[in-house]
């Protein structure tokens, strides 16, 4: 899968409020590439993502998967496309504490009515450490078995794209350290494109393109 970004911006607001989050900012993303972005609180690092994911829209500029403007979807049409090519890992985990780490797991394929694979969550828990933990709530587990769940999760419908906002920032370091360990291993053995927001540049170093985001304006670091 190939996704280019053309020329996107996103403004807040008007007049003396108006904000400039994102000034056309262009990106290419090929199959199986591993791309950090790195910048300082408030660079518009998130709002970068978002848009890349189509969690949001842009104020002006394009963005397609294979050719596909996916801002001509519906937000219905748009979120089955989300559920179904892409995948999210937050800083904040976003595990529904009343679902056990299985459920949260599945919860992707329920909401567009599929049947899980039995062999492949079986596949994803051993990747991740966590098939004695399935049975438990989010409350009965680490930050880091958390974040190994929201993985699984974000692996479990076989996205094309997985884009991970700070996914160590809310883990110590050694935890932090074996969530990229594993997101590394995923991309390199399942052939996943990754994104990943940081502001670790132990992490950024990792990919194998990094851009720096500063006031709005992406520049790629290394290129190749």
């Amino acid at each position: 899968m190939n996704i280019e970004a053309k020329e996107l911006s996103k403004i807040y607001g008007s007049g003396e409020n108006r904000v400039t989050a994102l000034n056309n900012a262009g990106l290419k993303i090929a199959s199986n590439d591993f791309i950090s972005i790195m910048g300082p609180s408030g660079s518009g690092k998130s709002t970068l993502l978002h848009l890349l994911s189509g969690l949001d829209r842009p104020t002006s500029g394009s963005l397609t998967y294979d050719g596909k403007d996916i801002y001509g979807l519906t937000d219905k049409e748009l979120s089955a496309f989300r559920r179904q090519r892409i995948g999210f890992i937050f800083q904040q985990f976003n595990l529904l504490p009343v679902l056990t780490a299985r459920e949260n797991i599945l919860m992707p394929l329920l909401l567009d009515k599929k049947q899980p694979e039995e062999a492949y969550l079986a596949q994803l828990a051993d990747l991740l450490g966590i098939r004695e933990r399935l049975t438990h709530l989010p409350h009965e587990l680490s930050g880091g078995q958390q974040q190994r769940v929201a993985i699984a999760r974000a692996l479990i419908a076989k996205p094309d794209i997985i884009f991970a906002d700070e996914p160590t920032g809310n883990l110590d370091s050694k935890s932090g350290g074996e969530v990229m360990e594993m997101l590394q291993n995923i991309w390199k053995n399942m052939k996943k494109s990754l994104v990943v927001i940081t502001h670790d540049n132990r992490i950024a170093k990792m990919a194998n393109r990094r851009f720096l985001i500063v006031d709005g304006v992406l520049s790629e670091v290394t290129a190749g």
